[in-house]
């Protein structure tokens, strides 16, 4: 189907279209939501909140951009709505000078592991460090964005990263020691 007439259909109220936008692009969002949050029961929830958010606020929709875009940008707020209402991402530590030196990561250990396993990891990070990684390695924000749209200081974001980046490096092996250890009993 044409996106120009789902889009016009949308802005219209039409059931038909809003029933095919949701078929063609929940998948998707449930996996936005799901980075957010570690609990499916709330994930669906984000889903519906952030469908009738679409549903409603498609007239500001300017088709400038890609629709999928514009829908992702409406999941990623409506998750972070509602880490906010949740207190989820009261970061306990608000540092300014951290500096200290990211571990050499093996990139290599990145091939042995599928997209599942990588993102099983990535959710098991906790919830504010899956916040800042989720918004920049993924959504691709600034940590000045970041900063802005989770009210911390741009610091914070970084070290935030930081942090996140170690945990995941350390459950990634974690997860490949126990692989090969399974893989070498007889």
């Amino acid at each position: 189907m044409n996106e120009q007439l789902l889009i016009a259909g949308c802005k219209r109220g039409e059931s038909w279209a809003r029933k095919q936008l949701y078929e063609l692009h929940a998948p998707v969002m449930m996996g936005v939501c799901m980075r957010y949050t570690n609990d499916r029961e709330t994930a669906k929830d984000l889903l519906q909140d952030g469908f009738i958010k679409v549903f409603t606020k498609i007239g500001t929709y300017s088709e400038t951009g890609s629709l999928g875009g514009w829908m992702r940008r409406v999941f990623v707020t409506t998750a972070l709505e509602y880490l906010r209402r949740n207190d989820a991402l009261k970061l306990s530590v608000n540092i300014d000078d951290y500096n200290e030196a990211m571990e050499n990561v093996d990139v290599s250990a990145l091939d042995q592991i599928s997209a599942d396993e990588l993102m099983a990891c990535v959710a098991a990070l906790p919830e504010g460090y899956r916040t800042v990684f989720n918004l920049f390695a993924i959504e691709g924000y600034t940590h000045s964005e970041i900063a802005n749209m989770l009210n911390i200081k741009e610091s914070t974001s970084r070290s935030q990263f930081i942090r996140a980046r170690k945990v995941l490096q350390k459950n990634v092996e974690s997860l490949l020691m126990h692989e090969n250890a399974r893989q070498e009993k007889p």
